[in-house]
C-alpha cells in the first residue's frame, strides 16, 4: 500500500479537512442526548396527572432553536467534509489511473503476456472504481465513528458512571466481532476479483471474435463457458457477502441487549432517585447513536477492505518492473557498421523460462537499402524475429544490432523505435479519422505527405473513396474491409519515413496484382525492408530471403540459389506454384 499511498501527497490538506469537519458534525451530534436530557429534566419538570403543568416554555424553545442550530452548523460541515473526501478519492483514483496506463504502457509484450489484457482491463476499471469508493467513505467515517462511539461513552460515563461498564463490554464485543469479519473477507474479496477477471476475459474474448465465434457455430459452447466463470464469480461474492453482511445483524443484536441491560440498569436508579428520566433518556440515545455509528464502521469495514483487495492488485501492476533487458551504452559502435543496418549476432530467443527456443543460433547482416525476405512454415518464429528487432522482446543468447548500435541499450530505446516503422500481422485502426490514424507516423505530416505514404501503400483509391483524410475510423476499423485496413496501416507506417520498414505478413488480405504493386513502390525507397510473408512471390525479388524451420536458419540467400540448395524452400514455393510453369512464374514475378 506505500506506493498508493504517494498519490495522497497533493491532496493532503484535503485529507486532513474532510475527516476534521466530520469531528466538528459529530461534537454536535454528541451534544444532542444530552440537551434532550436537558429538556425533559428542566424543561417539562414534574409529571402530574399526566400532564406538566410547571413545564418551562421558555427554555423548551430555546432548547429547541439550539437542536436547529446544532442541526444546521452539521449539514455545512458534512457538506464541506462530503466535498473535500470526494475531490481526494477522485484525485488519487485519476492518479493511480493515469500511472496504470503509463505502466501499462511501459511494460513489455511478454509483461502483457504473462498478465493478462483481461486481468490489466480489471485493474483500470472495476479495482480503481473500488478503491476510490473506499477512500471516499473512509475520509468521511473512519474518525467520525470512533469519535461518536469513545465521545458517547463519556458523555454517558459523566451522565451516569455506573453505566460506563455497560457501555464499555457492548463496544468491546462489538469491536471483537467486526474485526473477525474484516480479517474473514480480505482474503476472500482478492479471490473473487481474482474471478471477475476471467469474466472479463470471456467478454473481451466474445466481443473481438464475434464473426470467428459464428462463423464455427461456437456461440452454445461459449455462453456455457461464460455462465460457468459467472457463477463462480456470483458464488464467490455471494459468500463473501453473506461473510460481510454477518455484522449488521449481530451488531444490531448486541446493542439492542445493551439497550436492555442499560435501560433495565436505568429504572433500577431512577426508582431509587440515583438517576433521572432525562438522563435516562440520553443514555438511550447515546447507545443508539453508538449502535449506528457501530453499522456505519462495520459498512465501512467491509467496503475498506475490498478497496485495499483492489488498491494490492493494482500496485502489484504498478511496481511491476519491465522485464526487458536495458543496459549502458556501449563505447564502441559494432565495427564496420556503416553500412549495416541490422546484424543478428548468434541470436536465440525463447518466451518463457524452461520453454523451447522461438529462434536459435541465427545469424546475418543486412545492409541499408537492402530487402530482406522471412519465409517459413507457421511457428518457425519469423515473427518473433521481427519483434526483436525494435526490441519488444529480449534475445536469450546473443546480440542485435541495429545502425551499429546494441538494441539493448537503455539511451537507444526512443530512437531505435523511431527508426523503424513496423506493420504487425493484425492490422489495427483507432476511432478517430484517416488522418488521424496516419499522424501516428509522423505527427506534423502535410496533407500531400500524408497522401504521398498512402499512393506508396496502394491506400490512395481506399481514402478517396471514403470521402478523404477526414473519413471517420470507428473502432478498430470496423467500417474497412481486411486489406482496406493493411493498406492504411501500411501507409501510417511509411509516413514516417522509417529508415527500416518491417512487414509481418500485413498483406495476406491483398490480392496479388495490389501485393504486387505495393512491392514495386517499396523497392523504389531508400529504406532497409524486412518483409515476412506466407506467399514465396512476397519475398522472391528480396536482396536475400532467409528461410526459417522450427527457429533455425535452413536456408539464406537469393530465390535462385536457394531453389538449387534449399529444400525447405524449394517445398514452399512448389506449394504455391505448379513446377511445370515456374519459369512462367518467374518471368511474370521479375517483370512486376
Amino acid at each position: 500500500m506505500k506506493k498508493i499511498l504517494t498519490y495522497f501527497k497533493p491532496y493532503k490538506w484535503q485529507s486532513l479537512l474532510g475527516p476534521l469537519f466530520k469531528l466538528l458534525e459529530a461534537t454536535f451530534e454528541l451534544l444532542v442526548p444530552f440537551i434532550v436530557g436537558l429538556i425533559v429534566d428542566k424543561g417539562l419538570g414534574e409529571r402530574v396527572n399526566g400532564g406538566y403543568p410547571y413545564a418551562d416554555k421558555p427554555f423548551i424553545v430555546w432548547m429547541c432553536v439550539v437542536l436547529a442550530l446544532f442541526g444546521l452548523f452539521g449539514l455545512v460541515f458534512a457538506v464541506i467534509a462530503q466535498y473535500f473526501a470526494a475531490k481526494t478519492a477522485t484525485g488519487v483514483s485519476a492518479g493511480v489511473r493515469k500511472d496504470l496506463f503509463r505502466k501499462i504502457q511501459s511494460l513489455s509484450y511478454k509483461d502483457i503476456d504473462q498478465v493478462g489484457a483481461s486481468t490489466l482491463l480489471t485493474r483500470m476499471t472495476s479495482d480503481v472504481d473500488q478503491m476510490q469508493s473506499g477512500i471516499n467513505l473512509f475520509l468521511r467515517l473512519f474518525l467520525r465513528s470512533p469519535f461518536i462511539v469513545f465521545g458517547a461513552m463519556a458523555v454517558a460515563c459523566i451522565i451516569s458512571p455506573d453505566s460506563f461498564g455497560v457501555f464499555a463490554v457492548t463496544i468491546v464485543v462489538l469491536a471483537i466481532v467486526v474485526y473477525a469479519v474484516m480479517f474473514a473477507c480480505m482474503p476472500l474479496y482478492k479471490k473473487t476479483q481474482a474471478k471477475l477477471d476471467k469474466v472479463v476475459l470471456s467478454a473481451r474474448e466474445n466481443l473481438t471474435g464475434a464473426r470467428v465465434l459464428r462463423a464455427f457455430c461456437q456461440e452454445e459452447e461459449e455462453r456455457e463457458i461464460f455462465q460457468t466463470r459467472n457463477e463462480e464469480l456470483t458464488k464467490g461474492r455471494k459468500f463473501v457477502g453473506g461473510v460481510a453482511t454477518i455484522t449488521n445483524p449481530l451488531t444490531y443484536v448486541l446493542i439492542n441487549f445493551a439497550i436492555i441491560w442499560l435501560l433495565w440498569v436505568g429504572a433500577l436508579k431512577v426508582d431509587v432517585g440515583d438517576l433521572s428520566q432525562g438522563s435516562v433518556l440520553a443514555l438511550y440515545n447515546l447507545m443508539g447513536q453508538i449502535l449506528i455509528e457501530l453499522i456505519k464502521l462495520a459498512n465501512l469495514i467491509v467496503t475498506v477492505t475490498k478497496a485495499a483487495a483492489c488498491a494490492g492488485r493494482i500496485e502489484t501492476v504498478l511496481t511491476r518492473q519491465p522485464t526487458i533487458l536495458l543496459k549502458e551504452r556501449e563505447n564502441t559502435l559494432l565495427e564496420n557498421a556503416s553500412g549495416d543496418m541490422i546484424v543478428f549476432d548468434k541470436v536465440s530467443a525463447r518466451y518463457n523460462e524452461g520453454a523451447e527456443n522461438a529462434l536459435t543460433e541465427l545469424s546475418f547482416t543486412l545492409k541499408r537499402g537492402e530487402t530482406l525476405g522471412v519465409i517459413g512454415g507457421t511457428g518457425s518464429g519469423k515473427t518473433t524475429l521481427v519483434n526483436l528487432i525494435p526490441h519488444f522482446y529480449d534475445v536469450t543468447e546473443g546480440k542485435i544490432f541495429v545502425a551499429g548500435r546494441d538494441v539493448c541499450e537503455a539511451d537507444y530505446q526512443e530512437e531505435l523505435r523511431l527508426k523503424v516503422g513496423i506493420v504487425p500481422q493484425k492490422a489495427l485502426l483507432f476511432k478517430g479519422t484517416i488522418r488521424e490514424n496516419l499522424l501516428w507516423g509522423k505527427a506534423d505530416a502535410t496533407d500531400e505527405e500524408l497522401m504521398q505514404a498512402a499512393r506508396l501503400a496502394q491506400a490512395e483509391e481506399v481514402i478517396l473513396d471514403k470521402g478523404g483524410l477526414d473519413a471517420t475510423v470507428e473502432q478498430g476499423g470496423k467500417n474497412f474491409s481486411g486489406g482496406q485496413k493493411q493498406r492504411l496501416t501500411i501507409a501510417r507506417a511509411l509516413t514516417r519515413n522509417p529508415e527500416i520498414l518491417i512487414l509481418d505478413d500485413s498483406a495476406s488480405a491483398l490480392d496479388y496484382a495490389t501485393d504486387a504493386a505495393l512491392r514495386k513502390a517499396i523497392r523504389g525507397l531508400n529504406t532497409t525492408v524486412v518483409i515476412v510473408s506466407q506467399r514465396a512471390s512476397a519475398v522472391r525479388d528480396a536482396d536475400k530471403i532467409l528461410v526459417l524451420d522450427e527457429g533455425a536458419a535452413v536456408g539464406m540467400g537469393t530465390h535462385e540459389q536457394l531453389m538449387n540448395s534449399c529444400e525447405v524452400y524449394r517445398e514452399i514455393y512448389f506449394s504455391q506454384y505448379d513446377e511445370s510453369k515456374e519459369n512462367n512464374s518467374a518471368e511474370g514475378g521479375a517483370a512486376v
